[in-house]
């Protein structure tokens, strides 16, 4: 696995001659936020040795490669997922490749659903806390030492300086940003009612299927990650909506435009 990253690596580090000061990533829905960036390369996945393939609806498949408020970052437009049928190491290799291109910084963005009573569809929500249960762990197995230690401090998984500066942005601009904590499920299915009621009872604020692996895997490497969601459902034990993918890249649609200024305005405004 390391001689693969190692190797996927080289042949980005020798196409972009440069060390990117962001990753981002793009999730369901959010792929406008690509436009947004002055590209310089454009490689498809299916062109960068050993990368894996992107199969959802709403998930491009490209690493671009260029400059965003006169900042140059690295996004990926689409990303993997557990329910893919990818093993756990194959989705977060992508922030292995990260880590050896000399990033320090990762933005993940995603489309969730909420909750907290007090989010309404097309919300955002910074994320400030994580609680992992996937039924995989990305650094179970042999620990990459040249990456990271075996035991990965996770009191400050979301930078809090990156935080403060994404809420000033949003307070400057009069975007309405909630806080809150991210629960990561297995998917793919929406989540029942009672699993709704079971997030909420732990201290969950959302659920999605993606992002915490990739967090995880970001610390495990001394990066500091900034997570952001758009809450694309909302339910709970005593409410049974139904829910859709397509309903899901509708709602993410209508709150992109906010989630695009907010990501602007941190990579413009932190300096790490």
């Amino acid at each position: 696995m390391l001689e693969k990253i190692k190797e996927t690596a080289n042949f980005i580090k020798n196409i972009i001659n440069e060390i990117p000061d962001f990753a981002i990533v793009l999730g369901s829905g959010l792929g406008q936020l690509k436009n947004e960036v002055e590209p310089i390369h454009v490689l498809k996945y299916a062109d960068i040795p050993n990368f894996p393939q992107t199969t959802v609806v709403g998930h491009g498949g490209e690493l671009i490669f260029g400059t965003l408020e006169g900042k140059k970052v690295l996004m990926m437009s689409g990303r993997f997922h557990y329910y893919e049928g990818h093993p756990i190491q194959t989705v977060v290799f992508p922030f292995r490749v990260f880590h050896l291109l000399g990033i320090k910084n990762l933005i993940v963005s995603n489309a969730c659903g909420g909750v907290n009573p007090n989010f309404k569809v097309a919300d955002v929500m910074i994320i400030n806390d994580h609680i992992n249960m996937m039924p995989e762990h990305p650094l179970r197995g042999k620990n990459l030492d040249e990456l990271g230690p075996r035991f990965v401090d996770m009191s400050e998984p979301y930078n809090k300086k990156m935080i403060e500066v994404a809420k000033n942005v949003a307070l400057d601009l009069g975007i309405k940003v909630h806080e809150g904590c991210y629960v990561a499920l297995q998917g793919p299915t929406f989540e029942t009612p009672a699993e709704y009621g079971m997030i909420k009872a732990i201290g969950g604020d959302a659920v999605g299927m993606s992002t915490v692996p990739e967090v995880i895997v970001a610390k495990h490497q001394g990066m500091d990650c900034f997570g952001i969601s758009i809450i694309t459902d909302v339910g709970g034990p005593d409410i049974a909506y139904t829910v859709s993918h397509e309903e899901v890249l509708e709602a993410a649609n209508k709150a992109m435009p906010n989630v695009i200024k907010i990501v602007k305005g941190l990579v413009k405004n932190y300096n790490g």
